[in-house]
């Protein structure tokens, strides 16, 4: 029976299908689970951030015993000196080239022709081959090229020093047949072993895996999770059962492949969310002490807030110190950093005083009363609460409304005496100003946070 390489895409595929990046000890969970479940080969994603990449993935590089570790090279010389970089202390370390073989991909992300494609595949692997003795040529989205195309490109990276070619189906819209139908074609082009992977976006992933087993295909990539890859447990229990009819077998470990899975998801926060509507709650953000300022800013950015270089760093600092504590934080202390750290704006508006009237049996009523530039001002409004008439008498003393986007109180101690936090959220120009307070007096606390966000817009404005 032919064993069947099992390359592990969990980390490349939920980097891609993540908007906030995968915290360091989750990355390495997904690695060390994999290699701990039998797969032959585990990829790694691009290089974004060559200096907080490199820390993860050199890390990763070192825990690997047995498995090899691949890594895409990109699309320039540079980019393959900075993938080499990071894997190169890996016992069995692997180049990919990773490049569109169709002519939509080529046209309308690289901007190429055929010929200058074919070019590109003999530079990179030529200078990958240089450097590591391992090269893998991926053609991308294979399944909607030319197959006269896919051959020539084939045959260009084995000469070019190719170890490894891997036939993707990007679109996931093909058949078993389909599926077959190339990678016996590539088989007879190629000496060297071909990898294949497929799609499970019309859930016919085994089924193609297997098409491709029986008509040559020297392995598989599959993921342990992720939205359209094909599954580890599902391969895993396929060939299990019918490896004998396509004369296969798989070196993972099913007696413990489902467990460990679901061991491994429970670990890691590797939900998408894509509703830009979400509360900040419903939103998939968890931070710790390992955590990146890349990480930071990414977080920040899905939760609506453009901070600056500055901001940043201070936010930075301020989730450090609060981790130290507590290990993890989620979205809703996240955004109270936010509020308490950045883009302390100098008070154009300070508060003053306030008066509040509310009962069962009429309508809440504020006054406020607001100093700008050394001049007393006073709002009164009615509203449905104390808090929200007090939020119209702002209103009244400034003269503009801005949209609350969010508005949340907390205790931050125990207590009948407990001192509450207010986080507000105004919008202004499609974007987020958060402001904070903290107080006894919950009505209080949330006037001063309105007014520390009202202060941030106004700083930026001016």
């Amino acid at each position: 029976m032919r064993k069947i390489v099992i390359a592990d895409v969990t980390l490349k595929k939920l980097c891609e299908e993540r908007e906030v990046s995968l915290l360091f000890r989750e990355k390495s969970t997904i690695a060390n689970s994999a290699e701990l479940l039998g797969a032959n080969v585990i990829e790694l994603p691009n290089v974004k951030n060559l200096r907080e990449d490199s820390i993860i993935y050199k890390t990763i590089a070192k825990n690997v015993q047995n498995a090899v570790l691949a890594i895409p090279v990109g699309f320039t010389s540079e980019d393959v000196k900075n993938a080499w970089e990071c894997v190169k202390d890996a016992k069995k370390p692997r180049l990919q080239v990773e490049l569109p073989v169709s002519t939509i991909q080529m046209e309308y992300t690289y901007h190429v022709k055929q010929e200058k494609m074919l070019e590109k595949i003999v530079q990179l692997i030529t200078e990958a081959k240089a450097i590591c003795s391992d090269v893998e040529f991926s053609a991308l989205d294979a399944t909607r090229a030319s197959l006269e195309f896919v051959l020539s490109a084939v045959k260009k990276a084995e000469e070019s020093g190719a170890t490894v070619i891997t036939i993707c189906d990007n679109a996931g819209i093909s058949t078993p047949s389909e599926i077959a139908s190339i990678v016996s074609a590539v088989k007879k082009a190629v000496t060297v072993p071909v990898y294949v992977q497929v799609s499970d976006r019309i859930n016919m992933a085994v089924a193609s895996a297997f098409a491709a087993i029986e008509n040559g295909a020297d392995g598989l990539k599959c993921a342990m999770v992720s939205k359209d890859a094909l599954l580890t447990g599902a391969i895993c229990d396929a060939v299990n059962v019918c490896g004998k009819q396509i004369d296969a077998f798989v070196e993972l470990k099913s007696t413990k492949i489902h467990a460990s899975i679901e061991e491994l998801t429970s670990k890691i926060n590797h939900k998408q969310f894509d509703d830009s509507t979400a509360s900040s709650e419903d939103k998939n953000v968890l931070l710790d002490e390992e955590s990146t300022l890349k990480d930071v800013a990414v977080s920040a950015t899905a939760l609506g807030y453009d901070l600056s270089e500055n901001d940043l760093g201070n936010v930075y600092k301020a989730l450090m110190k609060v981790c130290e504590k507590k290990g993890t934080i989620g979205a809703k202390e996240f955004e109270a950093l936010i509020a308490s750290n950045a883009m302390q704006a100098p008070s154009t508006y300070h508060f003053e005083t306030y008066t509040t009237t509310s009962s069962n049996v009429s309508t809440a009523m504020s006054q406020i009363t607001l100093k700008c530039n050394g001049e007393i001002i006073c709002g009164v409004s009615t509203g449905d609460g104390p808090i929200d008439s007090a939020f119209r008498a702002i209103e009244q003393c400034i003269g503009h409304h801005y949209e609350l986007d969010d508005f949340q109180v907390q205790a931050v101690t125990e207590g009948k005496e407990a001192l509450g936090s207010a986080l507000v959220k105004l919008r202004n120009n499609g974007k987020l100003y958060s402001g904070n307070g903290t107080s006894t007096d919950i009505v209080g606390a949330s006037i001063r946070a309105y007014v520390n966000a009202l202060n941030k817009i106004v700083a930026e404005e001016k």
